[in-house]
């Protein structure tokens, strides 16, 4: 798959298909700004995980992979299905993720 191509997609638009293996597709109702900070928390997550791991240091590993799994709730990659929720919802879990998220950069 190039950089610049969208992943293959299931019909329903509930999952992405790579490499052959479903994944559960970000929700689409995040505005774009807010899904573009929550996947920079996300990356940022992954490389805390990485480097706690090369480390050792299990106790900054575990907080960071809480943080990776944070970022994928709040866009709706994890927990209830984004299709199961009512709008309200799907805005308040990542309105409210995005806050954890960006408090916890602040310290």
């Amino acid at each position: 798959m190039e950089a610049q191509q969208s992943p293959e997609k299931t019909p329903d638009g509930h999952f992405v298909v790579i490499k052959g293996r479903k994944w559960r597709a970000t929700d689409p109702l995040i505005p774009e700004e807010i899904a573009a900070r929550l996947r920079h928390h996300l990356m940022a997550a992954r490389r805390a995980v990485r480097s706690a791991t090369t480390a050792g240091d299990t106790q900054a590993e575990r907080a960071a992979r809480a943080r990776v799994n944070q970022a994928k709730v709040a866009l709706g990659e994890r927990a209830t299905p984004w299709w199961e929720q009512s709008q309200d919802e799907r805005r308040q879990r990542w309105e409210q993720g995005l806050a954890r998220l960006d408090a916890e950069e602040r310290r």
